[in-house]
């Protein structure tokens, strides 16, 4: 931790809870009543403290009902007042509050549901959409997971971002959230490589064919791979044989 804060240009910690593979009903639990979410919230503050990180980041992804982001909207209130409290306290510079969120400001998994935006705007102080895993294995068709643009159907990057920013979120506040990871998939047939090409399941990185970015440089550099860039959706992807790269490296970060 030392050596990351003694950097120059300084970097920011971040004690983080949570996760997309996190179950989501101990979030709900928790911030369900006063009690729990002081537990909760002077937990995380007292592990931030001891081990030097600069802020704390809540990783709720899918708040799942109306009832779950009025009382996120609730934790944020009582998480900025407890973390100021704590400063004026202690005499110590104020933690950061950041948290991570789904690509748009409505979230799209089975639920029609959007976060307590003006809570966001006043409590949180960085705004950490997700932009990545858009598609996967369990489509069975090859698909570009970072996606900066997509025609037919959202998500994708830039209407996730522009979600956020027309809900008045100040630009300042958002940092996106990048992959180092790609999607592996077993083609259906090795001649048909393209976006949308069938795939009967995942080919390196484990069930889901989530391999980081060193596997892909590795598979790409071993197997003789063919690289392609996609103009419409701006990623890049490989193939080599039987097996398929959503790789997530494009000139979406630069654009």
């Amino acid at each position: 931790m030392g050596s990351l804060c003694g950097q120059t240009p300084p970097v920011k910690t971040l004690h983080s809870i949570g996760s997309g593979g996190v179950n989501q009903t101990v979030f709900s639990q928790m911030a369900m009543t006063r009690k729990t979410r002081l537990i909760f919230i002077n937990s995380i503050l007292e592990v931030a403290r001891i081990y030097g990180f600069d802020g704390v980041d809540l990783d709720w992804e899918f708040p799942a009902t109306a009832e779950d982001t009025m009382n996120l909207a609730i934790l944020y209130k009582e998480w900025r007042k407890a973390l100021h409290d704590e400063s004026k306290a202690c005499r110590k510079p104020r933690l950061l509050l950041t948290s991570a969120y789904y690509a748009s400001t409505r979230m799209s998994n089975g639920v029609s549901i959007s976060y307590p935006i003006g809570t966001i705007r006043e409590y949180v102080d960085w705004v950490s959409p997700m932009y990545y895993d858009y598609r996967g294995i369990w489509e069975n068709l090859t698909g570009e997971h970072s996606a900066l643009y997509d025609s037919n159907s959202n998500p994708c990057t830039n209407y996730g971002i522009g979600s956020w920013i027309q809900a008045v979120v100040a630009p300042q506040k958002l940092v996106m959230g990048l992959p180092a990871h790609g999607h592996l998939w077993k083609l259906q047939d090795q001649n048909v490589t393209g976006i949308g090409a069938p795939a009967t399941g995942p080919g390196l990185g484990g069930e889901l064919g989530i391999p980081p970015y060193d596997d892909i440089v590795d598979f790409n550099r071993e197997n003789n791979v063919t690289v392609k860039f996609d103009g419409e959706t701006v990623p890049y992807y490989s193939y080599a044989g039987e097996y398929r790269f959503g790789t997530g490296l494009s000139q979406s970060a630069v654009i």
